[in-house]
């Protein structure tokens, strides 16, 4: 919806600006379909599948799985969409010391190490994951309260650029702040304008070790349930579709679905009880 409402002729305000005031990535404002085959996105849409129900499968495990529905794909090709989709096997790994962060990125320590979770606003968290198109895909960004399960900001865009992660961001802290933030090591989070950003906010940074199942877990099981209760029940036309939809799912997730672990109260709820 926010797409449609860009001047592209404006003669003061310039797309980036006009993003900048909608709270819109630019990459997401420039969105256009993904040049991969039909061929290649009816095997990523398999692949999101099997690393939803598996995030632990490698891509050996994984060429084999899709071999058996009919897939015959090697494991050359199915590494390179895997990185197209960012999806890493998750499982534990001894790392005798951090990857080089690069030029401009910075790795932070992992914060919360038996740290216990018992308020609002302690530590949030972020990821992206891949959503799957009719003819094509997008990436979703969210940031996520711990304690709450509530989604306080999302954002999509048709590359993994850095500027729609800052977006969703810059969103989330329009409702508060944490006392941490915890993310992975991927170049989105590591860039110092993310960075940048949360240090300004008087928030302490947390990074996850690389390969690490458990240090996201919260979100990681947004991403599942998000899956498996609306993308897969869709079959979205477009990213200005999928935009729509998931916003709404994201306001059933928020204030109408009862969760588990929450005493199957729903995020909101959480939320208010913790505030009071």
């Amino acid at each position: 919806m926010r797409r449609g409402w860009i001047d592209w002729e404006h003669s003061e305000l310039s797309v980036s600006r006009q993003s900048a005031l909608l709270g819109l990535a630019r990459s997401t404002a420039y969105y256009t379909p993904t040049g991969e085959s039909a061929e290649n996105l009816t095997v990523m849409r398999r692949l999101d599948e099997l690393y939803t129900r598996r995030p632990f499968y490698g891509r050996r495990r994984m060429t084999v799985e899709l071999g058996k529905v009919g897939h015959v794909v090697n494991e050359k090709r199915v590494a390179r969409l895997m990185a197209v989709m960012g999806l890493e096997a998750l499982y534990p790994r001894r790392w005798l010391s951090l990857p080089a962060a690069g030029a401009g990125h910075r790795i932070y320590p992992y914060l919360l190490r038996g740290v216990p979770i018992e308020r609002t606003d302690h530590v949030w968290s972020t990821d992206i994951t891949y959503i799957r198109l009719r003819h094509g895909f997008v990436y979703l960004v969210a940031v996520l309260d711990w304690f709450s399960r509530y989604v306080l900001a999302w954002e999509l865009s048709a590359t993994l650029e850095t500027e729609f992660c800052l977006a969703a961001l810059q969103w989330a802290l329009r409702a508060g702040r944490p006392t941490i933030f915890n993310t992975d090591q991927g170049a989105q989070f590591t860039s110092h304008a993310f960075t940048e950003r949360l240090e300004a906010a008087g928030v302490q940074i947390s990074m996850d070790g690389r390969g690490r199942a458990l240090d996201n877990v919260f979100v990681e099981r947004l991403w599942r349930t998000v899956k498996y209760e609306e993308v897969y029940l869709r079959d979205y036309g477009s990213a200005a579709e999928a935009r729509t939809s998931l916003g709404a799912y994201c306001r059933f997730y928020n204030h109408e679905r009862p969760h588990q672990a929450l005493g199957y109260r729903t995020p909101e709820a959480a939320v208010y009880r913790a505030a009071a």
